[in-house]
């Protein structure tokens, strides 16, 4: 029985010397000391032996399982370094080497140049408001003096979800909303994404950005408006820059005019850009109709208003020299990281 413990444990410390993994390591520990173990079985039949050899054979035995167990965890340390070794060589930086080249990426040209406008006219006391760009009928068209017969208020011209909701065709159901709720005076900018039925092509989309501004205060003339608007044109596109005003017609202000802007590409003489004229058509706007501020609750013999509106897209491709709106819109980075 000793030499048969004897030769086991050295059978076992031989094995675990020469183990060269984790799972080799698990097998031999289950061949000799798990539950079904050679060593294991071996200490079992000693309750076979007579009780004067017992003792002895204990003694024995614990010696021999406390080796090989002694051996197992050197062998364990062993193969821990081992493994160490390796995953050190193996994982070793080159410090040497080029680090990783991180894109950073630009604000897109839109985002550039609603920035720039925020900042013109934040500079000059407006306050930026936004509003839903799901709205009422009501308050896209009704307040604002357009009627029911009203070409804008067809089917093929604007997005209706049902006969009183729509997508707006214009911020101003914001301004709207605004003069509804705020107490004169009132001096806000609201920025924002609008909806017409259009096809697409190089001067329109169905999606589009707008800004429009609107005052209303007592004493507010077409002077204060005229002169705004040169301080606006300047800032955005240079000091020298001229604006002059073309009649025109638009059912929430009276008078109204389309503004013009002198070509920044050839400074008045005439280009390709702005067709030989010299100017630019840049944005419409007008004094508020009595109508509109009646509608919202303001006495026009008290208040006077003036508005403006502008496409965001169009002022981004004069200012960057774009000749198609698609472009802003194709999420290309080939296009979009030139700004």
């Amino acid at each position: 029985m000793e030499e048969k413990l004897q030769l086991l444990g050295k059978e076992a410390i031989a094995a675990l010397a020469e183990a060269e993994d984790v799972k080799e390591l698990e097998n031999l520990r289950v061949k000799y000391l798990g539950k079904k173990g050679e060593l294991t079985e071996l200490l079992r039949s000693m309750g076979s032996l007579p009780k004067e050899e017992r003792p002895r054979m204990g003694q024995v035995a614990n010696q021999v399982r406390e080796q090989v167990e002694s051996a197992m965890n050197e062998a364990r340390k062993r193969i821990g370094r081992l493994e160490m070794e390796a995953r050190i060589a193996e994982e070793t930086i080159d410090i040497t080497m080029p680090g990783k080249t991180f894109v950073q990426g630009t604000k897109h040209p839109l985002t550039q140049a609603l920035d720039e406008l925020k900042a013109v006219f934040i500079g000059m006391g407006f306050s930026v408001v936004e509003g839903p760009e799901v709205d009422t009928v009501v308050n896209n068209f009704d307040m604002l003096n357009a009627p029911k017969n009203h070409p804008s208020r067809e089917m093929s011209d604007t997005f209706y979800i049902n006969e009183k909701v729509i997508l707006r065709t214009q911020t101003s159901p914001v301004q709207v909303r605004t003069m509804m709720n705020t107490k004169p005076p009132i001096r806000v900018i609201s920025p924002g994404r609008c909806f017409r039925n259009d096809t697409p092509d190089a001067t329109h989309s169905p999606m589009f950005n707008q800004l429009e501004g609107l005052v209303v205060d007592k004493g507010s003339t077409l002077g204060d408006l005229k002169g705004s608007l040169e301080i606006f044109a300047r800032h955005l596109f240079g000091e020298h820059t001229q604006i002059k005003f073309r009649p025109h017609y638009f059912p929430f202000t009276e008078p109204s005019a389309e503004v013009d802007v002198t070509c920044f590409k050839c400074g008045g003489e005439g280009c390709s850009m702005c067709k030989g004229s010299g100017w630019i058509e840049l944005l419409g706007a007008g004094m508020v109709h009595p109508n509109v501020l009646r509608n919202c609750g303001i006495d026009p013999e008290i208040y006077s208003g003036w508005a403006f509106g502008m496409g965001i897209d169009r002022i981004a491709m004069q200012k960057y020299g774009i000749d198609d709106i698609r472009l802003l819109y194709e999420n290309d980075l080939r296009f979009l990281s030139q700004f």
